[in-house]
């Protein structure tokens, strides 16, 4: 079955969004079968890997965003995916393997016009859809505003693992802090969902610095960021084998302008650049980020 992650930190503007579509982009190189959810009402992911024109069909009429499955109520998940969808200008398929079901500006209407059943929230309602395509899959990513509210509550009630965005500064360590509050209050407002089968509601798995400006010693932030996530390993807040990733990632202009292009910065050619395996440059960054995640145990 897939491995199903949230991207998720209580403080915005840590380059979640960045990271996580460089990450999967990252994933699918390597040979794993990805699938993006955007829960994000900005809809950043969905912009930048349909581009604009393309979401701009979504987003007029709201057909085959992710709130459909809510509001109306008739969609399915598997019907909303997009597959292969990072495109060139011919329509020709650029990465084989990241699918994206997407999502528009309505979703913020999930969270103030959405009643539904409340024998049923919307996170179980997406979860059991989410149980019928996961075997199509290795990694299955949720991206997340930052909050627990109901969106980024259908991609943690789904989720095995959470990783936390981070940046070296010390809002972010307060942002994470609350958030495992937060985790901790919805884990018992959810718990009469669960069932065994389901396993245990999803803890932080690990911590990544993004957007690494040259020159940045983050060394004390990285500590303390360390300490605070010992705490909550032994508080039992955290999981057993959450850890800060070594794997960090540059600060870079060339993912600005992947955002600009439409694509993954691995599929933005650097001239004169070396991109191979070796390289010492983000888009090798986000290379052995992908590794590492291949290579953490969830289950530990």
């Amino acid at each position: 079955m897939a491995r199903k992650i949230s991207f998720i930190n209580y403080k915005g503007g840590v380059g979640k969004t960045s990271l996580i579509v460089n990450t999967a982009a990252a994933l699918a190189k390597l040979g794993k079968k990805v699938l993006l959810f955007d829960f994000d009402t900005q809809s950043n992911a969905s912009i930048w890997l349909m581009k604009l024109e393309r979401w701009n069909k979504v987003n007029v009429d709201g057909t085959g965003a992710i709130y459909s499955i809510f509001e109306p109520g008739k969609a399915q998940v598997k019907d909303l995916i997009i597959k292969d969808v990072v495109e060139g200008k011919s329509g020709e398929k650029l990465l084989p393997g990241l699918d994206l079901v997407p999502t528009s500006f309505n979703l913020v209407d999930l969270e103030s016009e959405y009643t539904g059943d409340p024998k049923r929230p919307p996170y179980l309602q997406f979860y059991e859809q989410v149980a019928t395509i996961e075997s199509n899959y290795d990694f299955i990513l949720f991206d997340c505003p930052p909050n627990i509210l109901r969106a980024s509550q259908c991609g943690v009630f789904t989720s095995n693992e959470i990783y936390v965005p981070s940046n070296p500064d010390a809002l972010s360590l307060i942002g994470f802090t609350l958030l495992v509050e937060k985790l901790h209050k919805f884990h018992q407002l959810s718990a009469s969902f669960r069932k065994a089968a389901m396993g245990v509601p999803a803890q932080v798995q690990g911590v990544i610095f993004n957007s690494i400006k040259a020159g940045v010693d983050i060394e004390v932030p990285k500590m303390r960021m360390q300490l605070r996530l010992n705490q909550f390993r032994t508080a039992k807040r955290a999981a057993a084998a959450a850890k800060i990733f070594n794997t960090q990632i540059r600060d870079a202009m060339i993912v600005r302008r992947a955002v600009a292009l439409g694509l993954p910065v691995a599929l933005v050619s650097v001239e004169g650049a070396d991109v191979g395996p070796g390289a010492d440059n983000v888009i090798n960054d986000y290379r052995k980020l992908a590794s590492e995640i291949i290579q953490q145990n969830p289950a530990a």
